[in-house]
């Protein structure tokens, strides 16, 4: 039998254009991903920072804006901007023994997909980190929430 038709021809061109779509759809939701999980490490570390810097600054003067400071200079360390970073002070006084929260939170821009609509929309990214302030620090005068 001669090879005169198209018997034992293998079809499925058509298909590398889809693959190729696929592949790089699934590689920018991937990136996208990453973007969010790096910036939560970021701001975790951030939080964690601005609490210390509160806890270890000494006065309730400058308690505020050193943790604010420590908080922007953890984010950048990461190799990121610190514009759209939001920092909170969620707890109460600056006394002996009372509890220290500080609130990390950054938008992280989406990559805009055309084809899936329902994964375009920019998600927040939160960090929190709560400590005690030394009990045996000085300087704080007689209030304090150490039950003594």
């Amino acid at each position: 039998m001669a090879p005169d038709g198209q018997g034992g021809f293998a079809g499925g061109i058509e298909v590398i254009p889809f693959g190729v779509l696929v592949f790089v759809l699934g590689t920018l939701l991937m990136v996208n991903a990453w973007a969010v999980v790096d910036a939560k490490m970021a701001v975790e570390a951030a939080a964690r920072e601005a609490t210390r810097a509160y806890v270890e600054s000494g006065d309730s003067a400058r308690a505020e804006a050193a943790s604010v400071a420590a908080a922007r200079a953890a984010f950048e360390s990461a190799g990121r901007s610190s514009a759209r970073l939001r920092v909170r002070h969620t707890t109460g006084a600056y006394v002996r023994c009372a509890s220290v929260e500080f609130e990390v939170s950054y938008v992280v821009r989406a990559v805009r997909i055309p084809i899936i609509h329902g994964l375009g929309h920019d998600i927040t990214v939160v960090g929190r980190h709560r400590e005690i302030i030394d009990p045996f620090a000085a300087g704080f005068g007689k209030e304090n929430r150490c039950g003594f």
